[in-house]
């Protein structure tokens, strides 16, 4: 039924069905180019951008010491519905007590 379809519409195209099998095939396997550019990708724009961002990185390390935010108490931030199952259950896996604060503030104010 599909081939009797296809026949029909490429009749009235006046082309066959191998003719338009054929056209959509060269342009599906011929362009090489694209495949280049896919390859060539990574190197010129993954890496450049790990670069400057590994550079804007660098360079805000070497301004110096930054002062943390004021801690305020919002009711909908550091909620702890259940303990952590390490340590005292209050602090977070990869807690720092100059920068991560408790539900009650930090640690050494």
């Amino acid at each position: 039924m599909a081939v009797a379809a296809v026949s029909r519409v490429s009749g009235l195209l006046g082309r066959s069905g191998a003719q338009l099998g054929r056209s959509m095939s060269t342009a599906a396997h011929g362009e090489e180019g694209s495949a280049r550019m896919w390859k060539a990708l990574p190197y010129f724009v993954a890496l450049p951008g790990v670069g400057v961002s590994m550079l804007n990185i660098f360079l805000k390390s070497r301004h110096g010491e930054h002062e943390r935010p004021e801690f305020v108490a919002y009711p909908h931030l550091r909620i702890r519905s259940k303990p952590f199952p390490w340590g005292d259950g209050n602090h977070t896996l990869f807690h720092n007590p100059h920068v991560t604060p408790l539900p009650t503030g930090y640690e050494d104010e």
